[in-house]
């Protein structure tokens, strides 16, 4: 299935079907699990969403990443359904992520891409386990301490019918998206489903102004980015590069053209020949 077909299709039910397609690990967290979904064979890719997110996050990116590798989706700790961690922060977390990647990948060691909230999640990962990670690609990740973009949410609680629909949408072109015609039905079920689910309440205070600038000297694995080019509340994707460069120069930096800050949603096939052309390169020399 096209990332283009799949917007026919009911979002409740596509949800559904690209999920039954994909292996079920549930790994310890805290009081219970953190759940991970498996798709595909070979060299392992790791992925995790943005604040407020789940594996969906990259729906529409399943098929074509897959083809050719073992993508292994995270419900990070608090969000979709994996349960709480054992502290409420970036330790929390990655004891977590550790523990669910040595229970699905052993030490073999993998690439890990993070969205937003997830790649700075997955930056503190890649500091403190260098041994699990062979590359770190951030995408539209904050917390590099450069200006912040404006970011328009309004009030949705209350309305019903099309005004209740305008308001999701809008709220959706004020973050996430770029283009009108991208707030689509599956897009606006995945903010509401993940929305209710999610409970770690503080992804702001872990990756806001700095964490991910403090945390960058720190990891030793290579590190590359992408940008969508009109990404609303990281905006300037020069900036951005020029931050990762300080302590990264030979990062593979790549913008892509009209997409917003849900770079891999709104332009898929764009968002996935970036990714992996970055993960065919030979990744630079570990920092020492």
């Amino acid at each position: 299935m096209s990332a283009v077909t799949a917007l026919d299709r009911d979002p409740a039910m596509l949800v559904a079907e690209i999920e039954a397609r994909a292996r079920r690990v549930e790994t310890p967290c805290g009081d219970g699990t953190m759940v991970w979904r498996i798709w595909g064979e070979g060299e392992p890719l790791v992925v995790s969403h943005g604040a407020q997110g789940a594996w969906s996050h990259w729906i529409r990116n399943v098929d074509a990443l897959s083809a050719g590798r073992m993508l292994i989706a995270a419900d990070l700790p608090g969000h979709g359904d994996s349960a709480m961690p054992e502290t409420r922060d970036h330790r929390g977390n990655a004891k977590a992520i550790a523990a669910g990647l040595q229970q699905i990948l052993g030490d073999r060691p993998a690439d890990l891409a993070g969205f937003s909230f997830g790649g700075c999640t997955f930056a503190h990962f890649a500091a403190w386990h260098p041994e699990k990670v062979r590359r770190l690609v951030l995408i539209g990740t904050g917390g590099l301490d450069t200006p912040l973009g404006e970011v328009l949410l309004g009030r949705v609680s209350g309305l019903e019918g099309e005004a209740r629909q305008a308001a999701i949408k809008a709220n959706l072109l004020g973050l996430m998206l770029h283009h009108p015609d991208s707030a689509d039905e599956l897009a606006q079920h995945l903010l509401l489903v993940n929305a209710r689910k999610a409970r770690f309440d503080q992804a702001a205070d872990l990756v806001l102004p700095d964490k991910l600038a403090r945390i960058l000297p720190e990891v030793r694995v290579p590190v590359d980015a992408i940008w969508g080019e009109f990404d609303r509340p990281h905006p300037a994707p020069h900036l951005q590069e020029a931050v990762i460069r300080r302590t990264h120069p030979d990062a593979d930096f790549r913008v892509i053209e009209g997409a917003g800050h849900w770079a891999m949603y709104e332009r898929p096939e764009a968002f996935d020949a970036a990714l992996l052309a970055i993960l065919a390169k030979p990744p630079s020399a570990a920092r020492v």
